[in-house]
């Protein structure tokens, strides 16, 4: 019979009979010396081969994409599917001007009362958000540069832009200061540029903003690519008056979601600093829990802004792909990877992804995105936006965690939201998680070491970090045919993620599958490799 296996077309697959199946995955945890025994053993040209076909046969990597047919045809990017207008949403001019953006979203928030920001005044730790940051000026209560003046002392003095424990990677007081006065002399004549005046923002560090590098965490990459000018969403960010504090630590090219990076240091997570962060965007996420920020933008193609959020707290948005401008950013060349905010609240979050978005010319024509909006949260008339959602939950993958203290407070959240605001929720299927899971892998990698592929020929290979070596070992095992075969089954899940979102509006599970990991001591120094534990996030 051989072993080619033959899928039916997705529209022909019966849901009822669609068994969840927990993925295991097959590799070793390493740390060490026996991970960097590990790397060069996968980089050696005889056994090196042997090894990566090993490990994909272990977790039936070719058996889902060489040895299946699959009967779509490949979706190469993203499409939109025709929508309607939805109920309870606000849309958003993306030709507009970012501050006009700002404002229709501040429209949606609920009643802001700043007499809640003084009641709590011994509390030990209190965070602020944007709307309280902008009464305190506006009122002259505080300045933005009495703030970057703390921030300043903050970061000096506790030294988070130096090893071994930085949060940032790039620093520049100076700069900062002249940012800060800029906004504070805005206020004093009363004419900030929009609620984001005087917020102070984190940029991971693949993301360009000027006077800083962008290294992507590695030690080499702003000695090939020099930054001339701001990111498209940092220049929106900017034009609403927002103030860039630095560049943010980050897993080394987005190619981990532990937040390790053995080149300068491993961003600790704030509420545990034996613990991790998660990545890729692990700096900004810290930042953002620490309390130094309001807000920060990350990068996620894998969950690298959804888990350094979840694993310390914060609210973390991947937005769809097409949504805005990816110019500007290590990753701009990918159909993955998309720019999204770090935030203290959901409220804040809005506020930042509103002055970012705006998609490329290129993506609008070919892409053909619906009208971005925002949900009304303001509650000014009788309507409850939240009382109408429609919940999906895939009971299995909902409950299939590391530990059910995870997924206990998960359903504790789905019980507030019924008792509430009256939402429904309803059991969906969501079938083949583990050719999806594959099909990622195969895309997102493919994308990274296409990126990176002209510099590492240049012999920049040997500066990367063990970890970044061991995923582009795998990565570059991957053909043109795995890549096709990836984007087959992007078609299919396409296809029944558009069935499910006829039923519900949206597919509710945890973030991740587990809390903060704690840092092995010995992968301080040459970083880990710990699949298993990655497979865990995010859901």
């Amino acid at each position: 019979m051989g072993i080619k296996r033959v899928m039916l077309p997705a529209k022909d697959v019966d849901l009822s009979s669609v068994k969840y199946e927990p993925e295991i995955v097959q590799a070793p945890h390493l740390t060490g010396f026996l991970f960097r025994l590990f790397v060069r053993l996968l980089e050696a040209p005889f056994i090196g081969p042997l090894l990566l076909a090993h490990l994909k046969k272990e977790n039936k990597i070719n058996e889902l994409l060489r040895h299946t047919v699959i009967p779509e045809e490949p979706m190469f990017k993203p499409e939109y599917p025709p929508q309607e207008k939805e109920h309870g949403v606000v849309e958003l001019d993306e030709d507009g001007k970012p501050e006009d953006r700002v404002k229709s979203a501040l429209n949606c928030l609920p009643h802001y009362d700043p007499a809640k920001l003084w009641e709590n005044t011994s509390a030990p730790f209190q965070y602020w958000k944007i709307r309280d940051y902008a009464y305190a000026y506006q009122f002259g209560k505080v300045t933005p540069s009495m703030v970057a003046e703390r921030i300043i002392s903050i970061i000096e003095e506790n030294g988070i832009d130096k090893p071994p424990t930085p949060l940032l990677l790039s620093f520049d007081a100076a700069d900062l200061r002249k940012q800060a006065a800029a906004s504070t002399q805005r206020f004093e004549e009363g004419n900030p540029l929009s609620i984001l005046d005087g917020i102070f923002i984190a940029i991971k560090d693949d993301i360009d903003c000027l006077p800083h590098p962008s290294k992507g965490g590695s030690t080499w990459m702003h000695e090939v690519r020099a930054v001339e000018k701001d990111a498209v969403c940092v220049s929106r960010l900017r034009s609403c008056g927002a103030i860039f504090i630095g560049k943010a630590n980050m897993h080394e090219f987005g190619m981990g979601t532990t937040g390790n990076n053995s080149n300068y240091g491993t961003a600790r997570n704030p509420h545990a600093p034996d613990r991790y962060t998660g990545g890729s965007s692990s700096g900004p996420a810290a930042i953002v829990a620490s309390g130094l920020c309001s807000a920060a933008l990350g990068t996620d193609g894998g969950g690298s802004v959804r888990i350094p959020s979840s694993l310390c707290g914060a609210v973390g948005l991947k937005i769809n792909y097409g949504r805005m401008s990816m110019e500007g950013c290590l990753c701009d060349s990918g159909t993955v990877e998309v720019i999204g905010p770090i935030a203290s609240s959901v409220e804040d979050a809005m506020l930042v992804y509103a002055a970012m978005l705006g998609a490329s010319p290129a993506n609008r024509i070919s892409m053909k995105p619906s009208t971005p909006c925002l949900p009304t949260l303001s509650f000014n008339d009788d309507t409850d936006a939240l009382g109408s959602l429609r919940i999906g939950i895939y009971t299995p993958w909902f409950n299939n965690v590391h530990s059910t203290e995870v997924s206990d407070k998960c359903e504790d959240a789905l019980n507030l939201l019924r008792k509430a605001h009256g939402c429904e929720v309803k059991e969906v299927v969501i079938p083949e998680i583990m050719e999806m899971r594959t099909a990622h892998v195969v895309s997102i990698g493919s994308e990274c070491a296409c990126s990176l592929n002209p510099d590492l020929q240049d012999g920049k290979g040997a500066k990367l970090t063990y970890d970044t070596r061991t995923s582009l070992a795998l990565f570059q095992s991957f053909t043109a045919a795995d890549y096709i075969a990836a984007q087959c089954i992007r078609r299919r899940i396409m296809h029944y993620f558009l069935e499910i979102f006829k039923k519900v509006d949206v597919i509710v599970t945890p973030t991740t599958g587990m809390t903060a990991p704690k840092i092995p001591p010995s992968a301080l120094k040459s970083g880990e490799t710990d699949m298993p534990t990655t497979e865990q996030h995010p859901n």
